[in-house]
């Protein structure tokens, strides 16, 4: 019986884990519900990103900027350094968290409660296993602006768990995320709305 209840337990937990593996990251949009999509035509980049620091553009910024550029131009978007019609911004952070997770131990009368060894037993699952957890999640967002009235017209939020992967190697990730972002993206170029 113990065997089973430790084999359906051990499924449970790495079903349980490759359903986390599995789903992306939390993707929320919103639009202005006033802007006149039919006119914009041209985009350009903000003149400081927020992905840039100390007056320099950052390697993510380049990747941020390809892919964004990317999915702009497969709507119809043309891009132009002067007065573009909509500007587009990024900002990305991350941040270390830290979980504490407690769960029923199989041990029986072993650490502190050595001395009832021989004597009498606690009852199954009585102790607890305390696990800390750290890990870091992430934050991309892309702000398209109105750049005649400088009113946010469309604004992208990813939101997940960083992995090592990702972190060494951020490029197809930041790709990735722009396009699910790009999927509810509300236009094409003109006004046209996308499929």
């Amino acid at each position: 019986m113990q065997t089973r209840l430790t084999t359906l337990l051990a499924g449970a937990s790495t079903l349980l884990m490759l359903a986390a593996c599995a789903s992306g990251p939390d993707i929320r949009t919103d639009r202005d519900p006033n802007a006149d999509f039919s006119r914009y035509q041209t985009y350009g980049f903000a003149e400081e990103l927020g992905t840039d620091r100390a007056g320099y553009s950052s390697i993510i910024s380049t990747y941020f900027k390809a892919a964004t550029g990317r999915e702009m131009e497969a709507r119809g978007y043309r891009y132009v350094e002067d007065s573009p019609d909509l500007i587009v911004n990024f900002f990305a952070s991350s941040e270390e968290h830290e979980d504490v997770r407690t769960r029923p131990s199989a041990r029986l009368g072993v650490g502190y409660y050595e001395y009832r060894y021989g004597l009498y037993s606690t009852w199954p699952l009585y102790e607890q296993e305390v696990e800390t957890v750290r890990y870091r999640t992430g934050t991309a967002t892309i702000d398209i602006v109105d750049a005649e009235r400088s009113q946010l017209v469309w604004e992208g939020v990813a939101e997940g768990r960083l992995t090592k992967k990702v972190l060494d190697n951020p490029r197809p990730a930041i790709e990735e995320v722009v396009r699910e972002l790009f999927v509810e993206y509300p236009a094409r170029a003109g006004g046209a709305a996308t499929p």
